[in-house]
């Protein structure tokens, strides 16, 4: 399917459920289905990538040889009517489907394009998942992490350079630096910088 102007107004075409799963897959490109409206995913910057490839490749090694499973970016989660892709998320259920219906841990980036959808419409969607556990948003620009858990009443916790992330669910502790090895935004440059001259 040829990619539609209209795909990039924010506020999504209309589309019913059956149209949205019966034209996904031939789909030019990825698109999530809110409320009975499809909006286009736009393409993701290099920072964005490396932020979700550190946060997969630190969950992924941590649940090897558990029943859980991290998935990135393709695989989409549905709730309802609603279809949506996450950066990161972690299944622990055992099923074959294509989506997934019970996640235990969602990770967003955000960016300018998603950023309203991940911090209110998908929000919802997410902490109202019985399975969800703990939802994090990263920022790429600055080093900044918020992370809502289902044990905390979903009130954010925030997360800078020099602090550690324990993702309760899984049990996992990572420091924030972590999260954005390789990442090359001015935070980060300039604690390289005060990292190599001692000052940290």
């Amino acid at each position: 399917m040829a990619l539609q102007p209209a795909y990039h107004e924010a506020e999504g075409i209309p589309m019913s459920e059956a149209e949205y799963l019966l034209t996904e897959p031939d789909s030019e490109v990825k698109r999530e289905y809110i409320d009975g409206r499809v909006y286009a995913m736009a393409g993701a910057s290099r920072i964005h990538n490396l932020i979700s490839a550190n946060v997969m490749r630190k969950f992924g090694n941590h649940l090897a040889d558990t029943p859980c499973a991290t998935f990135m970016a393709d695989m989409s989660v549905h709730s309802g009517q609603t279809y949506v892709y996450p950066d990161v998320v972690v299944d622990c259920t055992d099923t074959d489907e294509d989506f997934v219906t019970a996640p235990l841990i969602v990770v967003e980036v955000l960016s300018k394009s998603s950023r309203k959808r991940d911090t209110t419409q998908k929000l919802m969607r997410y902490i109202n998942m019985p399975s969800l556990q703990e939802y994090a948003l990263v920022e790429q620009d600055i080093v900044q992490i918020q992370v809502l858990r289902r044990s905390n009443g979903w009130i954010p916790s925030y997360y800078y350079l020099g602090d550690a992330i324990t993702f309760e669910s899984i049990g996992l502790t990572l420091a924030v630096e972590a999260v954005y090895e390789r990442v090359n935004n001015t935070d980060m440059a300039e604690f390289r910088a005060a990292t190599l001259s001692g000052l940290l």
